[in-house]
């Protein structure tokens, strides 16, 4: 082929591809002409795009374009409908009606760039957009005030780069064609401030019941605080309903401060307070008003639809997202199993004592699913979920130490103490109490100690597991046991490893022993409890779906020896035989102590955990503020009376007795060698106890007995007292005065019985005042 012939040929559709190249170009020369040639015809294309794009979008009218959707809320069945989030309380003001202080507030904690920025933050976009690429999905990204506002007027939950891009250049045609006085009024007549409360003007009713005009430092400080994580920032908690001056509830309020405290700085420094405003302000929140609850709370549902906030928030869903973006979640709850929950609590309760309180919750084995929790009668009278509040467990807590043992090379038949009262090796004295009878037991097995709840066994297993050492290395071994079973590190950090810890002295969540439970059940496979089971857009677009991934954190054999320990507890003679149900059951009772104010121990809470191959269900009575006196008030005060009664009769109801499914087979772990066999401690007499050494008996002491209680015939136990004790009528502790008998001298008309009458004789100090009588302490 010629030479003018091929030069024809490189003619045609190609010559341009060339000539951006170079005829006859070096190689390198050819890439840099490229590089440069799409450079330029990328930025060329992007402009063309942000024009068109730019023309195309049109600024919404905040009063006509911004709505919201009701968000509905469904059972696990996903027709049933729970409840739904439907508020829009809002009502527009001017600008000039908004006190300089609030404007202040909002921009100090959103956006302090805001009057000399272009409407977008391009450092942060930059961040965003690295933070993003390096999770692989939309998280979020940077935002102004004027970026806030646009999402406000887009109320979607779609998470791509196209809705990046449009809310991008809406914010920048937004700072081009209005004010920045407009879009800030915008801003705070849209933005969701919480508790149902969209624009400046209801929240400050909604807060502090008053104007927006009247609003001070520090209550515009804190609506400005709100804005960022409504949820977080709440003063309605529970807690703080409860009772505002309570610890519980300044601990509630304390994250609020730091970010309120960020707040007042920001307005100090832009000068809209002045130095000594801001050190006025900045160590206390305002005084809110009380809350208003909406109806849509009341009843049982109320405690689970805030549970469905609280997850949805765990999931970053927005509180706007959550409260009016049309959203459907489908939750774990089972309408039946829900009913079936209120029925039981209802039927076995005690009827007419007020302050009682109970808790019923329950778990899905393997999947960590919450199908039913009962949380209290009615949200609206109070917002304390008691489902999900920490209470001392007792000895409910006692199979962590089970798995702890296991997996340190003991068995089920490896033998401990179950003498009471029990000295440490410390010197400390342990007796057996609530449901194991304050039976002395002798030498028992690990699985009798279960069985019978014997808590000396379990404070000797304790310190068997510390190897000689610091009693220390055998708490922490109990705590890791919960650890792996389930409980929340939150919680386990407020349990010192002391030898009680494995008698469930710290408290834990009744749903957290629940899902506890519930892994041991699916052979040790841990998941992690949830309430939301699936969430899709107006659109139908699916944003969230639960997955089971369970985690094998309890070796199977081990967790196959601990089911087996715990079916003796539901079997004739175990504590918690009323718990048994049509379905093979394991369980747990669970007795709580604490120390009231005149320093004496009572029953503070009682429980039953227990569950079927399919199902794990804890429950929970106590009363007042959560751990005031059970006894006399609730008789039978154990885990093993009303708890596992209220627990049988739950299960019953859900339970099909033709599909029970099967607990696996017990491994029977051998004992390891390591493990020390011990000679058995001596049995000791009435009047005797071991001694620090466990090797010999010495004389017993004898106990000081609390004013509920009084010395057994032996002289060295307390048991309840009750009136009968004392020659009265009536029911411990209202009991009514004695008829006078000639063996009872007859007070004279000045003496009555002494405000502390169940004073034992060594506390009715014999005065002028008090008058012991070989029975009763009298007021002379």
């Amino acid at each position: 082929m010629s030479a003018g012939n091929r030069q024809a040929k490189r003619g045609g559709p190609f010559k341009w591809f060339r000539a951006i190249g170079g005829e006859g170009k070096a190689w390198w020369v050819k890439t840099l002409r490229w590089l440069a040639f799409l450079t330029v015809a990328g930025f060329a294309t992007g402009a063309l795009a942000f024009f068109i794009l730019y023309r195309m979008i049109e600024i919404p009218d905040p009063n006509q374009e911004f709505q919201t959707q009701t968000t509905k809320v469904y059972f696990s069945d996903g027709t049933t409908q729970l409840g739904e989030f439907a508020e829009q309380q809002r009502e527009n003001v001017s600008l000039d009606q908004v006190p300089d202080v609030m404007q202040a507030a909002v921009i100090a904690a959103e956006d302090r760039t805001f009057y000399s920025n272009r409407g977008l933050d391009f450092k942060g976009i930059i961040r965003a957009f690295r933070d993003n690429t390096a999770s692989g999905e939309i998280q979020g990204g940077a935002s102004t005030i004027t970026q806030q506002y646009v999402k406000i007027l887009y109320l979607t939950q779609e998470r791509s780069y196209q809705r990046k891009a449009k809310e991008a250049i809406l914010s920048l045609k937004i700072h081009n064609q209005l004010s920045k006085s407009e879009i800030l009024e915008g801003y705070l007549n849209t933005v969701y401030y919480g508790n149902g409360a969209y624009g400046v003007q209801v929240a400050a009713r909604t807060y502090f019941n008053k104007d927006v005009s009247e609003l001070s430092v520090q209550e515009a400080a804190y609506l400005a605080t709100v804005i960022n994580s409504p949820s977080r920032f709440d003063p309605y908690t529970a807690n703080c309903t409860a009772n505002e001056a309570s610890p519980e509830c300044q601990a509630d309020r304390s994250v609020i401060l730091e970010r309120y405290q960020y707040v007042i700085d920001g307005m100090e420094k832009s000068g809209a307070i002045t130095l000594e405003e801001a050190t006025a302000a900045y160590d206390t929140l305002p005084a809110f008003s009380p809350r208003v609850i909406s109806d849509r709370y009341g009843g049982t549902n109320g405690f689970l639809l805030k549970m469905v906030e609280n997850d949805m928030a765990r999931r970053e869903f927005s509180d706007s997202e959550v409260q009016g973006g049309g959203l459907r979640i489908i939750t774990t709850f089972d309408a039946g199993m829900q009913q079936a929950a209120i029925d039981a609590v209802n039927e076995v309760s005690p009827q007419g004592l007020e302050g009682l309180h109970q808790a019923v919750v329950a778990v899905e084995p393997g999947t960590g699913a919450v199908k039913a929790i009962y949380g209290g009668p009615d949200f609206l009278a109070s917002q304390i979920n008691w489902g999900t509040t920490e209470t001392q467990p007792g000895s409910t807590f006692k199979p962590f130490a089970v798995i702890a043992a296991l997996e340190d090379g003991f068995s089920l038949r490896s033998s401990l103490t179950g003498q009471s009262p029990y000295r440490t090796p410390g010197g400390e004295t342990v007796k057996n109490y609530g449901d194991s009878g304050g039976v002395s037991f002798g030498t028992v097995t690990l699985q009798q100690a279960t069985a019978k709840s014997i808590n000396t066994a379990f404070i000797d297993l304790t310190y068997k597991m510390s190897d000689g050492g610091d009693v220390s290395v055998g708490a922490s071994k109990v705590i890791d046991g919960a650890r792996q079973a389930g409980i929340p590190e939150s919680t386990l950090e407020n349990i010192e490893a002391v030898p009680v810890a494995t008698l469930g002295y710290a408290p834990v969540a009744p749903v957290d022993m629940a899902n506890a439970y519930a892994t041991i059940v699916a052979s040790g496979k841990r998941s992690e409890w949830h309430v939301v089971s699936k969430v899709t857009s107006p659109e139908d677009a699916v944003l969230f779906e639960q997955v089971a991934e369970p985690e094998q954190s309890v070796p199977a054999d081990v967790a196959a020896d601990t089911l087996s320990a715990l079916k003796a507890v539901t079997s004739s003679g175990g504590t918690g035989q009323n718990g048994n149900t049509v379905c093979p059951t394991i369980g747990k009772t669970g007795t709580a102590t604490a120390t009231g104010t005149d320093g004496y121990e009572h029953i503070s809470s009682v429980w039953f955990v227990g569950a079927t191959p399919k199902l794990a269900t804890a429950v929970m009575y106590n009363r007042g503020v959560g751990n005031e006196s059970l006894e006399g008030f609730l008789s039978p005060a154990t885990g093993g009376g009303y708890p596992a009664r209220t627990f049988k009769t739950f299960m019953n109801k859900v339970l099909d007795s033709n599909d029970c499914g099967e607990f696996p087979a017990a491994a029977n772990i051998k004992p390891s060698s390591m493990v020390t066999t011990t000679t058995a401690a001596p049995q000791c007499g009435a009047t005797e106890q071991l001694n620090a050494d466990r090797t010999a008996c010495e004389p017993r002491t004898v106990p000081q007995c609390s004013s509920s209680e009084k010395l057994d015939s032996t002289g060295y136990d307390c048991v309840p007292r009750t009136c009968a004790d004392d020659g009265l009528t009536g029911t411990y502790p209202n009991c009514t005065s004695p008829t006078p008998t000639t063996t009872t001298p007859t007070p004279t008309a000045t003496a009555s019985l002494a405000t502390s009458y169940y004073q034992t004789q060594a506390t009715c100090k014999p005065s002028s005042r008090y008058r012991w009588d070989g029975q009763r302490c009298w007021i002379q």
